[in-house]
């Protein structure tokens, strides 16, 4: 991915979702397939155990996975609609501080768009790891988005 739609990822996501600029979550790489956001730590966002709430988390994991989106998906968006039709997530131990969220994509491009050619809804997972500053995995998430053709 070259950095000018590296830069357009970045902008019109945090553009689109203003919780996503409430929480403070942050950009730190994109690239095709894959993208990397944080969490700061704000105590404003801390749950009953001084660790950040589960809903920040699963809004740093659920972002990454559509930051994917828009930069793998964003030229088929003219006759799609996405949405994350389910997610599973395990949180493995607590996460104190700052939190990385890595999210990956795990279903070839090209069979989303040969679904989409088809006429048919494209349903993929996007795999995402959450993890502390010093590497502690310390959540999995599992989004699977749906490229649901536009009806004329």
């Amino acid at each position: 991915m070259d950095a000018g739609t590296a830069e357009f990822v970045k902008s019109g996501f945090l553009a689109a979702v203003p919780f996503v600029r409430h929480l403070g979550i942050g950009f730190v790489e994109v690239e095709h397939g894959r993208v990397v956001m944080r969490l700061p730590e704000n105590a404003n966002h801390h749950n009953h155990i001084g660790g950040p709430h589960t809903g920040a988390m699963y809004t740093l994991a659920e972002s990454a996975s559509g930051a994917i989106i828009i930069g793998d998906f964003g030229d088929q968006l003219d006759r799609s609609v996405p949405f994350p039709s389910r997610v599973e997530v395990d949180f493995l131990q607590i996460a104190l501080g700052e939190v990385i969220a890595e999210a990956t994509l795990t279903h070839p491009r090209e069979q989303v768009v040969a679904d989409l050619d088809a006429g048919n809804r494209s349903e993929f997972p996007i795999e995402v790891e959450l993890r502390t500053e010093d590497g502690t995995v310390t959540g999995k998430m599992t989004v699977t988005w749906t490229l649901k053709p536009n009806r004329t």
